[in-house]
């Protein structure tokens, strides 16, 4: 434990992340802030890119909501998006457009609009989360009462109950599974029902990624297609290992897998942020869901922030912002807080007071069915239970396992207590 000493002058750092601790002087968001990556390609040696601070101390998703809201054509944008989709308007009554959500405020948004105010055909699809919450099961329904069409996966239960244990094991990433989905199947399914034309959100550089990012409404394919088995890692697991090692047949891992690029530019695919050409404000994508589709908040704050309508929809959710505060001392109140201080909802004071109020709480209130769907017992999972040290999950050994994850550069171990060493609420 001598790594995790508050007297030690240079400790050890963990996935690359920069040595020195700084905090943005605009929003509250710190410099250990890893940029949206090929996810496919994590495993445990994967160094991360973090989002960058320019020579005032200013993060680039604070830039960037600069340029948002002073310096963008948003007019202009609006009329680019009417040619795009004039370019790819249906004229025999077929789908024209792919929409991936959850029935959450921001696909509401994103469908809706394409639907009632560019008159085009959208066809939703969503990757089921791991555990519904109820109120997110019961936002899916009236996203598709709304008025729209939809394919919803739900991927075999035991092979995502084992990866999504493998993201913990390896990566203390549970929401990872998610996001292979949520990335990679609507071009699954543009492909296959030959819809060339996909829409999502935001961009990633509204919340940090890098600014040039931005200046093409376009997703790179990286993100979602590989051609490689060797390339290809699940929970930090190669495809191999996950058959030979975890006894996964073949046809389990095939939604799993990214899309053949070959196929997507064969198609002529295309990948669009419907956020470069309508401006995002995401509080008022929840109250338009709300006046639009009957979007329903949390009935209690979200634990480890105050947010009651930000991604509300999965269980593991919850677990899945406490590992990041883990890993990179950044909770969910600060992800909250520094967009909502982007946006102009907050002042940074007020963000600030709310990092050092709620960050960091561990989320208690579906722990107990979150371990259960992490372990991995003998009789469901007679091949893959004996790769663990303990296939059965319960909270010490999660504890235990979030110990090995805490870099030493972000966090000391005093008087039987864990404390972050620098705190953006100790600097103001």
């Amino acid at each position: 434990m001598n790594r995790y000493a508050s007297s030690q002058d240079d400790p050890e750092t963990y996935y690359g992340l920069p040595q020195s601790v700084a905090f943005c002087s605009k929003c509250v968001i710190s410099n250990q802030r890893p940029n949206s990556t090929i996810e496919h390609k994590h495993t445990k040696d994967s160094k991360k890119q973090t989002i960058n601070f320019d020579a005032e101390g200013v993060c680039d998703a604070c830039r960037m909501a600069e340029r948002k809201h002073g310096d963008i054509d948003w007019e202009e944008r609006r009329r680019e998006l009417q040619v795009l989709c004039d370019k790819y308007r249906s004229r025999n009554g077929h789908y024209d457009c792919l929409v991936p959500g959850s029935g959450g405020k921001d696909s509401f948004y994103q469908s809706w609009m394409l639907k009632y105010e560019f008159g085009m055909n959208p066809l939703t699809v969503t990757w089921a989360p791991h555990v519904y919450t109820e109120w997110g099961w019961r936002n899916f329904q009236r996203w598709i009462h709304s008025g729209f069409d939809n394919y919803l996966l739900t991927p075999n239960g035991r092979v995502k109950r084992l990866i999504t244990r493998l993201a913990v094991e390896n990566l203390f990433h549970p929401f990872q599974p998610f996001i292979f989905g949520q990335k990679s199947y609507a071009p699954k399914m543009a492909a296959l029902m030959d819809i060339p034309l996909i829409f999502y959100g935001e961009n990633e550089a509204e919340y940090g990624n890098p600014i040039a990012d931005n200046t093409s409404a376009k997703r790179n394919f990286s993100y979602f297609s590989n051609s490689a088995d060797s390339e290809i890692f699940l929970g930090g697991t190669s495809i191999q290992s996950l058959l030979d090692d975890y006894k996964v047949r073949p046809v389990d891992l095939e939604v799993y897998r990214p899309s053949n690029p070959e196929e997507l530019n064969k198609k002529g695919i295309e990948v669009h942020y419907l956020g470069y050409y309508l401006k995002w404000h995401p509080q008022a994508a929840y109250y338009f869901a709300v006046e639009n589709g009957g979007f329903e908040a949390s009935p209690e704050r979200t634990p480890g922030t105050y947010s009651k309508y930000n991604s509300i929809d999965d269980r593991i959710d919850d677990l899945h912002y406490y590992t990041t505060f883990i890993k990179f001392g950044i909770g969910r109140t600060t992800y909250d807080a520094a967009q909502e201080i982007r946006s102009n909802d907050i002042e940074r004071e007020e963000g600030v007071a709310l990092v050092r109020r709620y960050d960091g709480e561990f989320p208690d209130r579906f722990a107990d069915e979150l371990m259960e769907y992490l372990s991995l017992p003998e009789k469901e999972f007679p091949e893959a239970s004996k790769q663990f040290e303990a296939p059965v999950m319960d909270r010490d050994y999660f504890d235990a396992l979030a110990n090995r994850f805490r870099s030493p550069h972000l966090w000391a171990y005093e008087n039987g207590e864990w404390k972050l060493r620098r705190r953006v609420f100790d600097e103001n």
